[in-house]
């Protein structure tokens, strides 16, 4: 049976093929090279400027090329990094056979947090550009990507005070064995009461520490990690990235890495999208997580309309035709209407309500009828023994609002899924990006997900335009660069008469944009 054979590995040729020629011009290497060609690297915030002394440094773009190429093809690891520059062709040809060792490439993305968010945002001009953005439609949620902490290093109040007090009982029972007469080894009981002590001691450090923070959690290996509810009442230690994805292609245009829930995030997002998209005239679609009155008091003043999903009511009446849904409220005088045709009214006074460990405050007024004493339908109605009270927010109005705009346009919220639920199926399915990289901080898991959106952009855009279309931007952008630099440089070189080196200069322009 014949087989394909390769050449011989000791076979010598005539006229070796260059790196270049080893890479074909359909390659997405060439338009990661391009892309980070096009950029002001220095404008951006990375560090271009180094002393003449000592031993020379890598430029940032070379860096930041192996970066995002790692991303587009699932190595994220500076060590894995540092093996693709030494075996990987296009690698090499992308760093120009440059092999910088994994410490180099690790302390580049630990350092760059606020740069490579640049980067990222000059995907969204790329698809800007393009017309790849509606600017009509957005939609928002969050993904939790675990964070390098387990849940044994995470600790809350009472998890401390368990540890405590089985510190205590064992050291009481070590104490009680100790003041026997007969005890065996009392020399290693008291070395074992020593250690548990010792082991006291720190959980007392870490329970001062969690005073000190104000935080309801603590994490020891990354500080600012949480444990958070993933799914279906499962919790992992991880981060909250806050996304907002534009409906027309399933970009994403902004993100944020927190440590939060979601019920406090729409309002900040929606204020950014603003700024991005240059108006509020836009929609934005959100899950019932992000359902808060003070968020959608900052959307409604910022003019965007939001369709938030309604949550079910957290307590329902003992009949549900009695549930809050189907009490009438009355807006000319502020009162409510219940299902048998009592009033409620309120005394006007303003409840402060505090909740949480941070004393968040909601103010909200009661609503009474002294009817419920001799109403029939009682006991269907509550199980208060004084009677129905309703509580009314101070957003109940944004809430209402919401819920009309839900009604008004249903079929409209059914396209949130399909659209922010994309990128994450791309980017934790596809290419198994469901943890943080980094740890220690915020600001370095900030990085580590600035470079996955940054491959998840560059990769959308390439699918939906082809490579052809892209390089002949990334060219262009070039050219603006280099012609501006020749002008300012002719300017000079005519009024210092330094006709060599224009000329070189000139030279070199050619050569960059062929």
């Amino acid at each position: 049976m014949k087989y394909i054979k390769g050449q011989t590995r000791e076979q010598t040729f005539l006229f070796p093929v260059s790196m270049d020629a080893s890479i074909s011009n359909e390659n997405e290497v060439r338009v990661i090279d391009l892309f980070v060609e096009s950029l002001n690297l220095k404008d951006f915030g990375f560090k271009v400027d180094f002393v003449e002394n000592g031993r020379p440094a890598y430029h940032p773009s070379d860096l930041l090329k192996l970066y995002i190429y790692g991303y587009m093809n699932k190595v994220r690891s500076s060590r894995d990094l540092e093996k693709e520059c030494k075996r990987n062709i296009e690698v090499m040809w992308l760093l120009k056979a440059l092999q910088p060792d994994h410490n180099t490439i690790s302390v580049f993305r630990k350092d760059n947090s606020d740069a490579i968010r640049k980067v990222f945002q000059a995907t969204v001009k790329i698809a800007k550009h393009f017309n790849l953005l509606g600017n009509k439609l957005l939609a928002g949620d969050s993904t939790k990507l675990r964070a390098q902490n387990s849940k044994k290093n995470n600790y809350n109040q009472g998890k401390i005070n368990r540890h405590i007090e089985y510190i205590d009982k064992k050291i009481e029972e070590y104490n009680a064995v100790l003041s026997k007469e007969d005890c065996d080894k009392p020399e290693e009981i008291k070395k074992t009461i020593a250690k548990h002590v010792a082991r006291k001691e720190e959980y007392l450090k870490l329970e001062k520490q969690l005073n000190e923070s104000g935080q309801e959690q603590i994490s020891t290996s990354d500080t600012e990690s949480r444990q958070m509810i993933t799914r279906n009442n499962i919790t992992e230690v991880a981060y909250n990235v806050q996304t907002t994805v534009d409906a027309e292609n399933c970009l994403i245009i902004d993100y944020k890495v927190t440590n939060n829930n979601d019920s406090k995030a729409m309002g900040e997002m929606l204020t950014r999208a603003a700024e991005i998209v240059g108006n509020t005239d836009f929609t934005a679609l959100y899950d019932k997580g992000y359902h808060t009155g003070s968020e959608f008091k900052k959307a409604q003043e910022l003019e965007i309309k939001t369709l938030v999903a309604i949550p079910d009511p957290a307590s329902g009446a003992p009949d549900p035709n009695y549930n809050v849904a189907n009490f009438k409220y009355n807006k000319e005088d502020n009162t409510y209407t219940c299902p048998q045709g009592h009033t409620l009214k309120t005394n006007g006074t303003w409840n402060i309500k505090k909740r949480g460990k941070h004393q968040t405050q909601n103010k909200a007024q009661q609503f009474k009828t002294k009817e419920c004493k001799n109403c029939p339908v009682k006991t269907q109605c509550t199980k208060n023994k004084d009677g129905r009270v309703l509580e009314r927010s101070e957003y109940a109005d944004y809430v209402e609002q919401n819920r009309i705009n839900i009604e008004s346009d249903p079929k409209l919220y059914k396209r949130r899924q399909s659209i922010v639920e994309h990128p994450y199926g791309t980017i934790k399915r596809q290419w198994g990006f469901y943890y943080i990289m980094t740890k220690k901080s915020m600001k370095r898991a900030s990085a580590d997900v600035g470079f996955i959106f940054i491959a998840y952009n560059l990769r959308r855009i390439m699918n939906i335009l082809g490579l052809n279309g892209l390089k002949e931007l990334f060219k262009a952008l070039i050219l603006d660069i280099f012609k501006i630099i020749c002008f300012v440089k002719l300017f000079f070189a005519k009024k210092n008469n330094e006709k060599i080196f224009l000329e070189h200069f000139i030279l070199n322009l050619s050569f960059k944009t062929n």
